[in-house]
């Protein structure tokens, strides 16, 4: 590939934009918009990061739609955008440099489903939910949780990962192949259907959590599994977050087949209550769930209860019910909804790190008395069972003192994390605001790596620019 190809470097002349809009319009009709809402709607909707419109968002039905679209933009260095639902916390769908995002809405199909070898095939504007619902009588289902009914193109392109991921893994270890279009319009398909293979380079880890800066995701095949015969879950209180970290150490290091485990602080718990109309003891929680037969999940569960109260927790109060289970479950999923009725009116600020389990509580305790010393409303909710765990700061952005002291929070969370040899994000991605922190993260020549990577695949610079890594 041409090393010394003509690269984007800035916002593309307004002339440039009319003709590309113009032939937009002229192949895709009322697919292509322009209107300002519609515009902002696809820049960055769930964060504090500067609002950044593309120029025109386009809804292409096909691969060979996203791949016309990306040849035009190529040959005039017009940033692609991808966009799949807009869930994302980091800037990773903003246009700083304008262009044209391609939203997936469209392409939403289930191309196959091999339910004899538990793999599937979907477009990526289809949601985990919507995949669930198609796959129900057909007794196997798709386990990545992140909590918002994500696309599946999004959720492959951040790497995404929530409530299931301690026994299910993330999406990285779930798909296993992908179909690209690349920054030259050529499509690639990574791999086969097989579960797992030895020839050549592993290329659709490539792209898993490449945040759209490599190519265009229009095709998945996913992993799937069997429905459990039996699920049982329930909600187990602790005195202090530090024993509720403790009881997550010894149930994983003793190998208990947890599904989920997630925890919340009392002040997450607290603003549960009162959005998702609950009434749990207002005290650091520990959600949990297990997936196996009848007898395993009772097991599991007794088991379960035996090591919270090593650490002073309980009751561990667990139920089989689906009704009841779904409502706490729905509960936790809405902990970013819920978090505002702590301060209404306010700006909420999610963020994420991950550290080694063993450093768990250590990490998520010296967050709590920065929180505390630094005056910010931010309750703590995380899937403990990998060390993951998530911050909402609830802030005034127009309040410049304030500003300061969430900026300073959020640095020191982050070296806090680093410190103890973990990662400035689990999952949210690193999108615009995190790639400073990429630079403490990784040694030089891993950046250096990572630059060759991109400069080689897409020269240009047009896939989603200014994410990720400085280029």
């Amino acid at each position: 590939m041409n090393q010394h190809a003509q690269r984007l470097t800035g916002r593309p002349d307004a002339a440039i934009i009319e003709a590309v809009r113009t032939s937009i319009a002229a192949r895709f009709g009322n697919r292509a918009v322009t209107s300002p809402a519609v515009r902002e709607q696809h820049g960055s909707t769930l964060t504090w990061v500067e609002n950044q419109p593309p120029d025109i968002v386009v809804y292409p039905a096909s691969t060979d739609e996203v791949a016309w679209l990306v040849d035009l933009c190529a040959a005039r260095l017009v940033p692609v955008i991808p966009f799949g639902t807009g869930t994302s916390f980091e800037g990773h769908v903003n246009a700083p440099f304008g262009g044209v995002t391609i939203d997936t809405a469209m392409m939403k199909r289930v191309i196959a489903v091999h339910a004899e070898d538990l793999s599937c095939v979907v477009e990526p504007g289809l949601t985990r939910k919507e995949l669930n619902a198609h796959l129900r009588d057909q007794g196997v289902f798709f386990p990545i949780d992140p909590g918002a009914d994500a696309s599946l193109g999004g959720m492959a392109s951040t790497r995404a990962s929530g409530t299931n991921a301690v026994r299910y893994g993330t999406m990285k270890d779930n798909v296993l192949a992908l179909t690209v279009v690349m920054p030259d319009a050529r499509i690639v398909k990574t791999s086969r259907r097989a579960k797992k293979t030895a020839a050549g380079y592993d290329l659709t880890r490539l792209f898993i959590g490449a945040e759209g800066t490599l190519g265009v995701i229009t095709e998945i095949t996913l992993k799937l599994y069997g429905i459990p015969e039996a699920i049982s879950g329930g909600v187990c209180p602790f005195p202090s977050v530090r024993q509720a970290c403790d009881a997550v150490i010894a149930t994983i290091q003793s190998g208990l087949p947890v599904a989920r485990i997630e925890l919340l602080d009392a002040l997450q718990v607290k603003a549960c209550n009162v959005y998702s109309k609950l009434s749990l003891p207002e005290t650091p929680m520990l959600f949990v769930e297990f997936h196996g037969t009848e007898a395993g999940v009772r097991e599991q569960s007794e088991r379960f209860g035996e090591i919270a109260a090593e650490f002073e927790g309980g009751p561990f109060e667990w139920a089989t019910s689906p009704e009841e289970r779904n409502r706490l479950w729905q509960a936790r999923h809405d902990v970013y909804w819920a978090s505002f009725v702590l301060r209404p009116g306010a700006k909420a600020v999610p963020t994420d790190v991950c550290v080694p389990i063993s450093r768990l509580a250590d990490c998520v305790e010296e967050t709590q008395r920065d929180i505390e010393a630094t005056g910010l409303v931010a309750p703590i909710v995380g899937h403990v069972g990998d060390g993951n765990f998530h911050v909402g700061v609830l802030a005034d952005p127009g309040d410049p003192r304030e500003v300061a002291a969430l900026e300073g929070f959020l640095e020191r969370l982050v070296r806090r994390a680093l410190a103890m040899d973990g990662t400035c994000t689990g999952e949210h991605g690193v999108g615009q605001y995190k790639m400073k922190y990429l630079l403490e993260e990784h040694p030089p020549a891993t950046l250096d790596l990572m630059r060759q990577i991109k400069r080689a695949i897409d020269p240009k610079n047009i896939m989603n620019p200014g994410k990720m890594i400085a280029v």
